[in-house]
């Protein structure tokens, strides 16, 4: 019987094949966005699988709440809240403590960086990173021990044994206790080196914020859960802990909060004091990229579904004649059905090379998109897609199977033409409807979103960044390369900071003024006095630094922006009243009292889709690590950046020279954005060649069974006008009905959910929405013209004598 149902499928697709092509053309291209979709899901879902107890590791996370602000959640956590849980938490295998670790090691004459983690010795019991040489019971366990992986042994000393070697880093020397694999691709921790945490307590013995409680900048805390573990209760036990450390700061406070292992790079959005911990990709762009691809399957499902029914309208006397001799309804939908899976599987074979030549250009969408998926082919993937080819084939045959099936042997035998759903409204109708309405939506969807990242991208920020190229120091001292830089004819102004502002980067401390029970969250940036002239803020009130410390704790000078003042109504919020009075400001370098001598101007420091907070410049001093800003003018850009890249190395042999402009900064910053459109741009394209296949597809069918009506208008003396205008009315009026849905409700959607993320957003233009509209009418008439020319060329005598 399958056997039957596959001879018949098979020469049902061969007698039609205009519209075979059209279906397995459309189902391949839609099926490989599939494809990739599946691919990248797996990837992501693909990391630390490795762990063999990964089931059972947690990381804490820690919840950050100050008074009348809203809680910010950080994936780091302070060194101290791993001693407590391990010192006073019940109910818990292993607590393992890490801390970045980035230095420059030193083996004879040869000087490479090298980076990795301070690492307890329970890390090595917790995860399954495997040990090619040395106990990992005792390789983290006596200060100045470090365990590197192969790629680093061999970078460090080549193909020489390294185990029980000395490394030199600081002018101290560190024996290698231990030599493991390399970390594998999908591992949301990466490193080249492990180093004895035992060790980083002893260079930090006179370190009073080493273990504070509040200073979560660099750590990272994991835990391994035995098997029967009541989280419930280690939870409350948290609690227990953080109630009584909070108890020092009365304002803000922290709590401590479980991430399952499998959930760090699927999962929560997390800030970090420095950067990130490995990939990360939130749900909610998994289910949107999801969501738009199954969009344009869908589009394709509809295409099968409106040409099957169309198409077997001349299949209905094969139905009636089964139905008479004997089939019943499930026969006939499994012979429907059966053909739908067909199709699919066919256009799986083409979709697989769609997918390989689209691979390539997915992963070189962004340089994250490259750290963080291979989408290499595995046997779970190929189970996957041929999984899925079958679920689409269900998808696109169910309607017409159903459909066919209900039919009876009378009405069959008869030539019923159509089924009616709503009155005069049929299915094939309604499925064009969505169809073109979603294919608008892509459209219009792609113009508004690169109109708002272009805006995003120009916006005015509140200071200059046209030819500022920021340099990263890595950790050298920067005055040497700082004179040798302004000798340059080329740069015209420098200046140094800690961060780069309106890129994402984050620094802070909490601020008070009078009430000392009331504080805030400040973002900081650490600046010289040339900062802010080479930016050109706008400073309303006071003046520039006018000290030079030399330590943190000695800067006691301030500048503001005004939502300080309005944040605590400091001089009745009067810049010019503001100068001169004192603030409070507590952070991991301890807590000093502040004179405020300048108020600038409002300035986005984070990312245009936050609002403008309090935000407070702080002079920058020897101890903190620097950026180096250089304002650059130059007829030869490139012949300039070649220039300072080869003092650079002159000055640093070690360390890669680092820098960018400021503009490509913010580019990289929100290249999420620009990855997100690029993707719907892409479907959109798809979605509108799916759409117009299957309107092609549909005005040819309706030519095809018009085909003596045409015939006879034309003798009795209709013009081509007047016959493209009898085919297309009808599909013109579906297209104007996706279009007065389609257009109101993207509108809908970005004024009231998308654009409302970005507070200082442009409204939506008329032109953004309508850009769509002409392109979708202008393939339709393309499509119905070149079948309606067909049709009127024919010979009116030959197509009445055979009919």
């Amino acid at each position: 019987m399958i056997g039957s149902y596959i001879k018949t499928s098979k020469r049902n697709l061969m007698r039609n094949k205009l519209f075979s092509f059209i279906n397995i053309v459309g189902l391949a291209i839609s099926m490989s966005v599939g494809l990739l979709l599946i691919a990248f899901v797996l990837d992501l879902h693909s990391y630390d699988r490795f762990h063999t107890k990964g089931d059972r590791i947690y990381r804490i996370t820690n919840v950050l709440t100050s008074n009348r602000e809203q809680s910010s959640k950080f994936a780091s956590t302070s060194i101290k809240a791993g001693k407590l849980i391990r010192e006073k938490v019940t109910g818990i295998e292993e607590v393992a403590i890490l801390r970045d670790f980035s230095q420059d090691a030193k083996v004879d004459n040869t000087i490479l960086p090298v980076k990795g983690f301070w690492a307890e010795p329970s890390m090595l019991r917790i995860f399954t990173f495997p040990m090619l040489e040395g106990n990992p019971d005792t390789a983290l366990k006596d200060p100045y021990s470090i365990v590197l992986t192969e790629a680093a042994a061999k970078k460090l000393f080549g193909n020489e044994p390294a185990l029980g070697k000395a490394i030199q880093f600081d002018s101290l020397n560190y024996r290698v206790t231990g030599i493991m694999k390399d970390i594998p691709f999908f591992s949301h921790i990466h490193f080249e080196a492990l180093v004895s945490f035992s060790t980083a307590e002893q260079l930090n013995r006179n370190d009073k914020n080493f273990e504070q409680w509040s200073n979560m900048s660099l750590n990272y805390v994991y835990l391994l859960l035995p098997s029967t573990a009541d989280i419930a209760s280690i939870r409350s036990q948290f609690t227990a802990i953080a109630k009584e450390e909070n108890r020092v700061e009365e304002s803000s406070f922290i709590q401590l909060e479980l991430l399952p292992l499998y959930n760090i790079v699927v999962g929560e959005n997390l800030r970090d004091m420095r950067g990130s911990v490995g990939p990360h990709m939130p749900p909610v762009m998994l289910w949107i990229v999801g969501g738009l691809a199954l969009v344009v399957l869908l589009s394709a499902c509809f295409n099968y579904t409106n040409l099957s029914i169309a198409r077997g309208i001349r299949r209905f006397k094969e139905v009636g004649l089964r139905k008479a001799i004997g089939a019943g309804k499930s026969q006939v939908w499994q012979q429907f059905l059966a053909e739908a899976i067909m199709i699919s599987l066919a256009a799986l074979f083409l979709s697989f090379f769609l997918f390989l030549l689209l691979r390539p250009q997915l992963i070189s969408l962004a340089p994250e998109m490259q750290r963080t998926v291979k989408l290499d082919l595995t046997p779970a993937m190929i189970i996957a897609f041929l999984l899925f080819s079958v679920t689409v084939g269900v998808a696109a045959g169910f309607m017409p199977a159903l459909f066919f099936s209900k039919v009876s042997a009378i009405s069959a035998l008869r030539n019923v033409s159509s089924v009616k759903v709503f009155k005069r409204l049929t299915i094939r109708r309604i499925l064009v409807v969505v169809q073109y309405t979603v294919t608008l939506i892509f459209i219009t969807t792609t113009a508004i979103g690169y109109v708002q990242y272009k805006n995003i991208l120009e916006f005015d920020l509140g200071f200059k960044t046209e030819n500022i190229l920021n340099i990263n120091m890595q950790g050298n001292k920067s005055d040497a390369f700082f004179r040798e830089l302004s000798e340059m004819p080329e740069v015209t102004a420098l200046s140094k900071s800690l961060i780069i502002t309106a890129v994402g980067n984050a620094w802070g401390g909490f601020m008070k003024y009078k009430d000392s029970r009331d504080s805030a969250l400040v973002l900081t940036n650490h600046i010289d006095e040339n900062y802010l002239a080479l930016h050109e803020y706008k400073l309303i009130a006071g003046e520039n630094f006018r000290a030079r410390p030399t330590t943190t704790a000695a800067a006691t000078e301030v500048i503001v922006n005004q939502q300080v003042l309005k944040r605590f109504n400091i001089g009745n919020k009067n810049p010019e009243k503001a100068i001169g009075e004192e603030i409070t400001f507590s952070s991991f370098h301890g807590t000093r009292r502040m004179t405020i001598i300048g108020v600038m101007k409002d300035f986005h420091y984070g990312k245009v889709d936050n609002l403008i907070e309090p935000t407070a410049f702080m002079f920058r001093t020897p101890d903190d690590r620097t950026i180096i800003n250089a304002k650059i003018r130059s007829n030869d850009m490139p012949a300039t950046l070649a220039k300072i890249e080869s003092a650079w190395k002159k000055f640093d042999r070690v360390h890669p020279f680092q820098a960018k402009f400021y503009d490509e900064e913010i580019e990289e910053a929100y290249s999420e954005f620009s990855v997100m459109i690029k993707i719907i741009g892409f479907l959109s394209f798809l979605a509108i060649s799916i759409a117009s296949m299957g309107l092609f597809g549909m005005v040819a069918f309706t030519t095809e069974t018009r085909l003596k009506e045409i015939s006879i208008r034309k003798v009795m003396g209709a013009s081509y006008g007047n016959l493209i205008f009898l085919l297309s009315r009808n599909f013109i009026l579906l297209l104007s009905i996706s279009a007065f849905i389609a257009l109101p409700v993207t509108y809908l959607f970005f004024e009231k959910m998308v654009l409302t993320r970005f507070p200082y957003h442009t409204p939506v233009q008329a032109v953004e929405l309508l850009v769509g509209l002409p392109a979708v009418l202008l393939i339709a008439f393309l499509m119905i013209g070149s079948q309606t020319m067909k049709a009127a060329k024919s010979n009116p005598a030959e197509v009445l004598k055979s009919q």
